[in-house]
């Protein structure tokens, strides 16, 4: 079980790896999970945490990537060559406050709030939540309702239709389409326009500020400077 390891072991062994800064982050992780179940009382192994050899491991560091957000250009030519009204709702919903595809799915008639633009939703870990929509989605929203009359979930279309439909519309245009780019454009759009990252945190819903931090990477120091003014002025 590997109860003799010391730290200088573990840290030759994360060295010796032939793989990429986040593959080595990913077994130092694995192995940081163990050890902290080992050596805790979970156990039942009386080891003492004092003694965990992973405790003085030095993580590898992770390399920054900065994954793809969308422009408004590029959101507004998905929505104009989506194949109908329900696909450009969904496409418009999906920006306007990053909701998670199971979220997105989830909608009810009774969750959407027409008076505070906002909907009902049911989050990760069954965390119920809001989440704002915009005049457009307002738009498609109720002219598809108009035309369904949904008395249940809205879409009349689960989770792998909805990503179905999304594969197609980037095959169709060329541009990336997926409720995870959906999500990162809603945070950057909305940082670009100067809201703050607990702003955006509460609005779209995440658990810490370091995952919309991770979110809004390609944010740059250009799109920042739009809003700056000296201290001085």
């Amino acid at each position: 079980m590997g109860l003799t390891l010391t730290t200088a072991q573990i840290n030759r062994f994360l060295q010796s790896l032939d793989c990429s800064l986040g593959g080595k982050y990913g077994y130092y992780k694995c192995l940081r999970a163990f050890y902290n179940w080992l050596y805790s009382p979970k156990s039942e192994y009386g080891l003492h945490a004092e003694d965990n050899p992973i405790t003085w491991v030095e993580a590898p560091k992770r390399p920054v990537v900065i994954l793809p957000s969308l422009t408004v250009e590029q959101v507004q030519i998905l929505i104009d060559k989506a194949e109908c009204l329900r696909d450009k709702a969904i496409i418009s919903l999906f920006v306007d406050n990053g909701l998670r595809l199971a979220e997105l799915t989830s909608i009810k008639q009774v969750d959407i709030n027409w008076d505070s633009h906002t909907i009902h939703v049911i989050g990760k870990g069954n965390k119920e939540a809001l989440a704002p929509f915009g005049e457009l989605s307002e738009k498609y929203l109720r002219e598809w309702l108009a035309q369904d009359n949904a008395c249940n979930k809205i879409w009349n279309i689960n989770q792998w239709g909805i990503s179905s439909m999304l594969r197609r519309l980037e095959a169709k245009t060329g541009i990336t389409c997926n409720p995870h780019t959906f999500r990162r454009t809603f945070a950057v759009l909305l940082r670009k326009a100067g809201s703050d990252t607990m702003t955006i945190k509460e609005l779209g819903r995440w658990e810490s500020l370091e995952m919309v931090q991770r979110y809004t990477r390609s944010f740059s120091f250009q799109d920042s400077m739009k809003f700056y003014k000296s201290p001085l002025s």
